[in-house]
């Protein structure tokens, strides 16, 4: 029997820093009807007559930076190839592809590839620990699509989050290693956020409020976002004896103000005057560093922290390829 297949597959990223290359991502990335869940007129005519074309400018500037900073490449690309490249030699289970949901490598282009090897079974393991539609509900809709064009579909397995897998905070916690935290007076995990809207999808009433998010997992609120990342970050305060005075949650990224708050950048704007002095941030939701950890964290929070009187701020690095990461995913699938 031949071998299995597993696709590891990350958000993406533009082929390049250029005008040209990041309006080619920014548009594919921002039509996806899961991404901006509104109408598709009015998708097309909000991001590729609006955001795009103004964005594009901007953002091609931070790309630019972040290129730079990483050695002339993309550093999310760079830690997903070489993730899949150790794990292909820690184990022989299966052979390990990457893809990204945007741009190359396309799961198109990666699907067509594991095809040809004829896999006994497939698993497909989105790359963020917290499901939401917007990234692993978008990531199984496009596997889906194009296996459904196949003759032959292998068996298939899906991993649609692993936010509490005790292998996943292993690795974070060990990725703390670096850092002493008793050196800092607050840890702030900052998680990618989410129009409200897109929570409140998950419940039956239309509603995250009111559900405990903040304080437990429970069967109705398993699969929304702000209680997974909550979760996650009480498993991991827990494993490095950090108190519950001592960490706070927050949301960065935002396009709106009708998303999860509280904002990042807003927390760590009003710490010092609170005599929070010295902070240290985990980004549990990207285990690849990106231009939201490198750049927004380290760079513009940094500095938006220190402008207001803050004296430290520091983040712990994704797991990127380390060793722990690469056991955790394989205790991941083999256990889910």
């Amino acid at each position: 029997m031949n071998k299995p297949a597993l696709l590891l597959v990350n958000l993406g990223t533009p082929d390049s820093p250029s005008y040209f290359n990041v309006f080619k991502y920014l548009r594919e990335f921002l039509m996806d009807a899961r991404v901006i869940d509104i109408p598709v007129f009015f998708r097309f005519i909000l991001v590729t007559l609006i955001i795009c074309p103004i964005r594009s400018f901007s953002s091609g500037k931070i790309y630019k930076q972040l290129w730079e900073l990483s050695g002339g490449e993309s550093p999310l690309l760079k830690n997903t190839k070489e993730l899949a490249q150790k794990l292909n030699h820690a184990q022989s289970n299966y052979d390990v592809h990457y893809a990204m949901r945007y741009q190359s490598p396309s799961i198109k282009s990666k699907l067509q590839e594991i095809q040809k090897t004829n896999p006994s079974n497939l698993v497909v393991l989105p790359l963020f620990p917290h499901y939401a539609s917007a990234t692993s509900g978008s990531v199984y809709q496009e596997v889906a699509k194009e296996l459904s064009k196949e003759w032959i579909i292998p068996n298939f397995k899906f991993i649609s989050q692993f936010y509490d897998h005790p292998a996943f905070i292993d690795a974070w916690v060990d990725a703390a290693q670096k850092h002493k935290i008793d050196d800092y007076d607050m840890v702030l995990f900052s998680y990618h956020g989410l129009p409200i809207s897109q929570v409140n999808k998950v419940y039956k009433d239309n509603q995250c409020d009111g559900k405990n998010c903040e304080h437990e997992i429970n069967s109705e609120n398993y699969f929304c976002y702000k209680a997974t990342v909550y979760e996650t970050s009480k498993l991991i305060a827990h494993r490095l004896n950090i108190p519950s005075s001592k960490y706070q949650v927050s949301f960065q990224s935002r396009l709106t103000n009708n998303w999860l708050e509280p904002f990042s950048d807003a927390v760590l704007k009003n710490f010092p005057a609170s005599g929070i002095k010295k902070v240290l941030v985990f980004s549990p939701a990207f285990t690849a560093d990106c231009l939201e950890t490198i750049i927004e964290i380290g760079h513009e929070y940094k500095e938006l922290f220190i402008a207001n009187g803050g004296l430290k701020l520091d983040f712990v690095e994704s797991l990127n390829f380390s060793d722990a990461w690469v056991q955790a995913i394989i205790q991941i699938v083999n256990s889910k």
